[in-house]
């Protein structure tokens, strides 16, 4: 269980944070830089569902609660000493990609298929829900750049990738099921 009963600590004064093996780091480190856009991410989708209702907005609180489970998993290095920890970190799995995938096969099983790229935009909802597609996209590019550099568990990155896709189909289904989707015109301001 988390206590927290004094939130400032002082220890970061200095430029440098603690991650979750203990290891202290720059605060601007790729690893503190991927975690700390998976909690922006996460603040983005709070703001989404004050919009949200019904079955939308209880999925979007399993995303969030998703969201702080991908930043323990990135805020722990050394995956290779999972096995032997007292404590095994959390990490991301399989199953909450697939259920991602199956609740964006449910949603654009109700959409048309699109004939036009679509522009950001429509309900309030769809408008906060591709502002998070775009977060989620560059939580996944820090991701990504961090495995060039470090261990990163590779379930992180496919959750990252599904979860921009079901911001954007997500979006869809706010915008009237497609109906009030703002479709892109190539040219048309030429």
């Amino acid at each position: 269980m988390v206590v927290l009963n004094k939130i400032y600590t002082k220890t970061g004064d200095a430029g440098e944070t603690a991650l979750g093996n203990g290891a202290r780091v720059a605060k601007h480190a790729m690893r503190v830089t991927a975690y700390g856009t998976a909690d922006e991410l996460n603040a983005t989708v709070g703001v989404a569902r004050l919009h949200a209702e019904g079955e939308l907005d209880a999925q979007l609180m399993r995303i969030q609660n998703d969201l702080f489970d991908l930043g323990a998993d990135l805020c722990r290095p050394d995956m290779e000493k999972d096995a032997e920890s007292e404590y095994p970190p959390l990490r991301m799995t399989a199953e909450q990609v697939a259920r991602l995938e199956s609740e964006i096969d449910g949603m654009n099983a109700k959409l048309e298929p699109l004939r036009s790229f679509i522009l950001p935009g429509g309900a309030p909802l769809a408008a906060h829900l591709h502002i998070c597609r775009t977060v989620a996209r560059r939580a996944e590019r820090l991701a990504v750049e961090l495995a060039t550099m470090e261990a990163v568990n590779p379930e992180a990155v496919k959750y990252l990738n599904r979860l921009s896709d079901w911001f954007f189909v997500g979006a869809r289904i706010a915008n009237n099921t497609g109906k009030d989707d703002v479709l892109w015109v190539p040219g048309a301001n030429r």
